[in-house]
């Protein structure tokens, strides 16, 4: 049985109710994180908190809690769920108002759930037991916010499904330049002569917590990383492709659009950086 947190109580997750008038529901009207947790030790806690801060600023949302707060309730939630390998998932709404209106209310309270789920153990970087991936591509048609990481998320959905029937795990999508954006629910990275490659942060993609720790820690082994508009044509001719992700940390992209990646196994730079972020996940 799952322990869920809804609004200032501990509740087994199947008995965790909300109003049907609440924004989230309504509008989609919330920000989420999803924060690791290996053997009780939670994986980027700081860098999750300030990317959930400013998502709810965004909205014009205030945090309903500190952050010391946040930290006690999650070990709390995860002390009481079982599994050595957990997700912590957190949303924030606006909250249930008497009437459905597009302008924010000024009569509710913000809804806060959180609950767990169990993730695989991490990879250190042994191809023989790495999560490959197969990916379709697409043009990126998500809105224009993309650096929100909001509850609403229907265009990456339906990306994803336009992946899925293809025949993909997932998809990688290009704006209108041609130009990577991110995947429908991961950073995307390649590898070409050497240099980890990765488009700069801006409104068409998330601030991945799990993309900035890689570039903080491949920096600091003075590894060549550059950030920067890369074309389709790049991505399709690269030697390697990566996606990031809170829960998949660097998992290797094999083939797009059913053309292998070099030799369709997870590459070498690709091995060496996750035993590297595997060494410094909680440090980073």
């Amino acid at each position: 049985m799952t322990i869920a947190y809804l609004n200032g109580k501990f509740v087994p997750l199947e008995d965790a109710r909300i109003s049907p008038m609440d924004r989230g529901f309504l509008f989609g009207d919330g920000i989420y994180e999803v924060i690791p947790c290996y053997e009780g030790q939670l994986v980027g806690f700081q860098r999750h908190m300030q990317r959930f801060d400013q998502g709810l600023a965004a909205i014009h949302l205030e945090n309903p809690m500190s952050d010391v707060e946040w930290q006690s309730l999650f070990h709390e939630l995860t002390s009481q769920n079982q599994g050595e390998y957990q997700g912590v998932y957190l949303q924030v709404t606006r909250g249930a108002s008497a009437v459905r209106n597009h302008r924010f209310p000024a009569d509710c309270q913000p809804t806060v759930f959180a609950y767990t789920f169990n993730v695989n153990a991490p990879c250190n970087g042994d191809p023989a037991t790495a999560t490959c991936y197969r990916v379709a591509t697409a043009q990126d048609r998500r809105w224009k916010r993309c650096d929100i990481k909001s509850v609403a998320l229907l265009g990456n959905v339906l990306h994803m499904m336009e992946g899925v029937d293809a025949g993909a795990d997932e998809i990688i999508l290009f704006n209108e330049q041609e130009e990577l954006t991110e995947a429908a629910a991961c950073n995307v990275f390649i590898v070409q002569d050497e240099s980890v490659i990765t488009p700069p942060l801006d409104v068409e993609k998330l601030p991945g917590v799990t993309r900035n720790m890689l570039i903080d820690i491949l920096r600091g082994q003075d590894w060549r990383v550059e950030e920067r508009a890369i074309s389709r044509r790049e991505v399709t001719n690269a030697d390697e492709v990566w996606l990031t992700s809170s829960t998949k940390e660097i998992a290797p992209v094999i083939d797009i659009d059913g053309q292998s990646v070099t030799d369709g196994k997870p590459g070498p730079v690709w091995a060496e950086a996750q035993s590297l972020f595997a060494r410094h996940r909680f440090s980073a």
